[in-house]
């Protein structure tokens, strides 16, 4: 494939995806332009985002290549080369929050310019149901404990917890929040869930198991599917299923037996166990929701389709850099962590109005293989992997001929 030569970088074509206005406005919002003196807040965002596409593992990484690419980096509408210690002094003093309103502008943005972004773009979509599906899970990021003490959780280990509700039709996050990883998943269930409409589906893994938020789901309408303890005590009051059917094995209306379970959710559910395949072995498995009309197949295909947002935070902690970490304040972290999942959303826009033809990780690497390089971006994604120009006809005599067996 011949490229097609631009006038712009590469890294230039991937930062001016974000409005121009957005930046500034934020920073006189959040008070960041008033910590800002010869490192402007559009050129923090610069070098955040250079350091999540290029895989940067330190400052030194970071500042030493914009400063060898000083004329570049001015053409990113006048971005500026920091220096070591005023990168990490921004990144220190700096409100994170800007970051997290940055991340959620852009996304709004992108979505507005094209509605069709937040359709239906994941493949493990369960195509019967027509409802909006969330789903519901977390994700630590190992640190370094004896450096990071606000953030540790055990004597010997530190982390950070990114908890995210993923819209499994667009495969995009709706609501996220970044902390420490000291605290139980459960206890963020309920404020993850607040957005949640009546009539949508919940899908969240056992860990997020807590009957008084999940009948508070109950009562506004919301349907959730989850996993059950092996400890949870319930008794049977009706079947559904005679004997197993396939994969399904059981099928049944249940009761909670505990006093202060039965308290903090009195209705009855549904309860099924089928053989779910995990990695190519079956793994028997059971479910708890709170629909009865919905197929026992059903059910499980919609626990199946959770998995989804695994590969999303594979991509997110494998694809991107959020490994090493450019500071070691909470705020810093925090900073780190929003600009990986703008780079993510960024990423997925690129590859959703290209038409992108190969995995999530080939179009990372390829991004960050030719960061500097003068390539139209567009054209780039559109064609890369595809065959062009014309070819000659060759044409295959009927029987050979061999100069040397002809007759005299």
């Amino acid at each position: 494939m011949e490229s097609t030569r631009g006038k712009f970088s590469i890294v230039k074509q991937v930062c001016e995806v974000i409005p121009p206005y957005l930046v500034p406005r934020l920073a006189k919002e959040f008070g960041v332009h008033k910590k800002s003196r010869t490192f402007s807040p559009w050129s923090h965002v610069v070098a955040l985002l250079y350091a999540q596409c290029s895989h940067a593992v330190g400052l030194n990484d970071v500042c030493d290549a914009l400063a060898n690419h000083r004329t570049d980096l001015a053409a990113i509408r006048g971005a500026t080369p920091p220096c070591r210690n005023t990168l990490s002094h921004a990144n220190k003093v700096r409100d994170a929050r800007m970051a997290e309103a940055l991340f959620w502008e852009v996304l709004r943005y992108l979505q507005k310019i094209c509605p069709a972004f937040a359709g239906k773009n994941y493949k493990g979509f369960p195509k019967r149901f027509k409802r909006t599906i969330h789903a519901v899970d977390s994700t630590t990021i190992s640190l370094v404990a004896n450096c990071v003490d606000w953030a540790r959780h055990k004597r010997s280990k530190a982390g950070v917890k990114a908890h995210v509700r993923l819209d499994l039709q667009s495969f995009l996050p709706t609501f996220v929040i970044v902390d420490t990883a000291r605290d139980h998943d459960n206890k963020c269930a309920v404020e993850l869930c607040a957005g949640v409409k009546q009539g949508e589906i919940v899908v969240f893994d056992k860990a997020y198991l807590d009957f008084s938020h999940l009948f508070k789901l109950e009562t506004r309408g919301v349907f959730w599917v989850t996993r059950a303890k092996e400890n949870m005590q319930a008794q049977c009051v009706e079947k559904l299923l005679d004997e197993p059917k396939g994969h399904i094995l059981l099928d049944e209306i249940i009761e909670l037996n505990g006093n202060s379970t039965r308290e903090k959710y009195p209705q009855r559910l549904r309860r099924v166990t089928a053989q779910v395949e995990v990695k190519g072995v079956l793994k028997e498995m059971t479910f708890l929701t709170n629909n009865v009309d919905w197929a026992p197949s059903s059910i499980a295909d919609l626990y199946k389709s959770r998995w989804g947002i695994e590969v999303f935070f594979k991509q997110l902690k494998q694809t991107l850099q959020l490994c090493d970490f450019l500071g070691h304040s909470k705020n810093a972290i925090q900073w780190q962590v929003w600009m990986a999942l703008l780079a993510h959303v960024i990423m997925r826009y690129l590859a959703f109005t290209t038409h992108w033809r190969h995995s999530y990780n080939r179009l990372c690497a390829l991004v960050r293989s030719s960061i500097w390089s003068h390539f139209d971006l567009i054209a780039l994604l559109k064609f890369y992997g595809i065959a062009h120009g014309s070819f000659r006809l060759l044409a295959a005599p009927d029987q050979a001929f061999l100069p040397s067996l002809a007759p005299p």
